[in-house]
């Protein structure tokens, strides 16, 4: 009886087992979101002030669209340095937005450009936003 229990519980094991590394293979295999151009950066986050005078966090997902391979390359390497100036940027801007106003959208694309542009010191990289969200 233990036998027969112990073969079931093995041959169940080799079947998840299998299905599995068959899930993460297939996981591996996924293309990448936004193309093979896109280069998706962590979500940035800023701490702003609420209208309630507590405080929130701003959070802002960015990428970047980078048509040339070598300069995708660049990006890739550059990512901290990125990070780095984007964060200055919106702890600044987050620090300066008044309590309970909503944030600027236009701006903080526009600054983020501008940025990306310094860090790379090459035009070419498109910033994309995603969402910005405060919390």
């Amino acid at each position: 009886m233990t036998r027969t229990l112990s073969r079931s519980v093995l041959l169940v094991t080799m079947v998840a087992t299998t299905l599995a590394s068959a899930a993460s293979a297939a996981e591996g295999e996924k293309k990448k979101g936004g193309g093979l151009s896109y280069l998706q950066l962590p979500a940035l986050t800023a701490t702003v002030t609420r209208q309630s005078g507590r405080r929130g966090v701003m959070t802002v997902e960015v990428g970047l669209d980078v048509a040339d391979s070598s300069l995708r390359d660049r990006a890739a390497a550059s990512t901290p340095r990125l990070r780095d100036a984007y964060l200055q940027f919106l702890q600044t801007y987050a620090a300066a937005l008044p309590p309970g106003s909503l944030p600027n959208p236009d701006a903080i694309g526009i600054a983020l450009q501008r940025s990306t542009d310094q860090v790379l010191a090459k035009p070419g990289a498109k910033l994309l936003l995603g969402s910005i969200m405060i919390n």
